[in-house]
Order: C-alpha cells, then structure tokens, then sequence
C-alpha cells in the first residue's frame, strides 16, 4: 500500500516512515511542508494520504486544506488526518464531503502502532477512522447546545463507539454485552435522531456525525 507522509517535525516524521515500513507500507514521499504535499498528492497517486494539520510556511491549517484540495481534485482520495489536539472545524471540514476514505487522530495516538496502522488501512480501504477523543468532545459539546434525542447513557455509549467505525460486534465486545443488544441500541438511536438504518459502518459513521454537525451556528 502506498503513503504519502506529510509532517514538519523530522523525528516524528521519521518515526512513522519507519512505522509503516515495518508494516509493508510503501513511502511514496515523506515531506514536510504544504507545498511539497501539493505536489507529491498530485503526482505519486497514493493509495492514502498521512497528513499532519499544521505545515509550513503558514503553520496554520495548511496541510488539512491541501489534502482536502487534493480530494477535490481525486475524490474519495483516503487521508488521514494528524492533529495535536480536537479542532472541531477541521473534523467538520474532512467530513464534509459526505464521502469515506477518512480520518482523523490526534498525534498521541501514533505512539499505540496497532491503533495507528489500524486507522491508516481503515481509511485506505475508504473506510472512516475517527479519534475516540475527537467524538467524545463532538457528542459533549452538541449535547450542551441541546439534548441528544432523548439518548440513554448506554445509547451515548453505543453512538460513540459507532462513530469511531467499529462494527457490531466490536461494539458488543468493548461494552461486554450482545451483539443483539448493540443491534436494539442502534436501532434506537437511529429512530430518535430520525437517521437512515445502516448496516454499512462507514456510512453509520457518516450519518452520525452529520447528525453531529447539524444546527452549528458557525456551520
């Protein structure tokens, strides 16, 4: 599979080459600024983009936009998304396309390699990889602005875990209930946020966060 890496910090950046090497993936090109992505999304064709959000020379969001240049110019292009901590705009951004082939993690979850090239094959194969922190302060902050549907604890539970892209039956596991009962929470979810039942995790995901993104006064 093939990468193109994207991160300023060079021991960082150094440390997820070696990474992914040693999990088979191919290094298309390893860069460090916002530029040199531009070019190397536009003419390696990766098969999914490892970007840092925050690239020279603006140190700003430079990386995020030019991957999402790149899915504009490719859609469906897989990126994968590092940042230090949640910004919720650039998880909006990422998911606004509405398609898969996403995902978005803070820096520390690189330290965990299985959890990383977990979510670096997860996005490559289109599907979605959300941190568990990034959806845990997307459900808080949206149930401060008005109540989750009338969700239980456990259905907010379930949810959380749905959103990360885990199926039911690794939903069940990590509770330590059935995949029956995960069944009969989703299917509750869905009816009180008035979402569209899917057996298709990526698109649970997808439905979930736009239920997530919807009514933001700075939308």
């Amino acid at each position: 599979m093939r990468v193109v890496l994207a991160e300023d910090l060079f021991l960082l950046r150094d440390g997820l080459v070696r990474m992914l090497e040693a999990f088979d993936f191919e290094i298309l090109a390893a860069v460090e600024t916002g530029p040199e992505l531009s070019r190397a999304l536009a003419e390696l064709n990766p098969d999914v983009a490892v970007v840092d959000v925050r690239l020279p020379p603006s140190h700003t969001d430079e990386g995020l936009q030019c991957a999402l240049e790149a899915r504009r110019v490719r859609p469906g292009l897989p990126v994968l998304v590092l940042s230090q901590h949640v910004e919720q705009l650039y998880a909006r951004e990422l998911l606004a396309d509405g398609n898969g082939g996403i995902g978005y993690l803070l820096k520390d979850r690189v330290f965990d390699a299985e959890q990383f090239i977990d979510a670096v094959r997860r996005v490559a194969a289109g599907g979605t990889a959300m941190d568990p922190q990034v959806i845990s302060q997307l459900l808080s902050r949206r149930a401060q602005d008005e109540p989750m549907g009338g969700l239980t604890p456990r259905e907010r539970e379930v949810m959380e875990l749905m959103a990360q892209g885990r199926s039911n039956a690794a939903i069940a596991g990590r509770l330590f209930v059935t995949e029956r009962a995960v069944a009969k929470h989703t299917s509750n979810i869905f009816g009180k946020l008035g979402l569209p039942v899917s057996d298709d995790d990526n698109r649970r995901v997808l439905a979930v966060l736009a239920y997530l993104d919807r009514g933001r006064p700075d939308r």
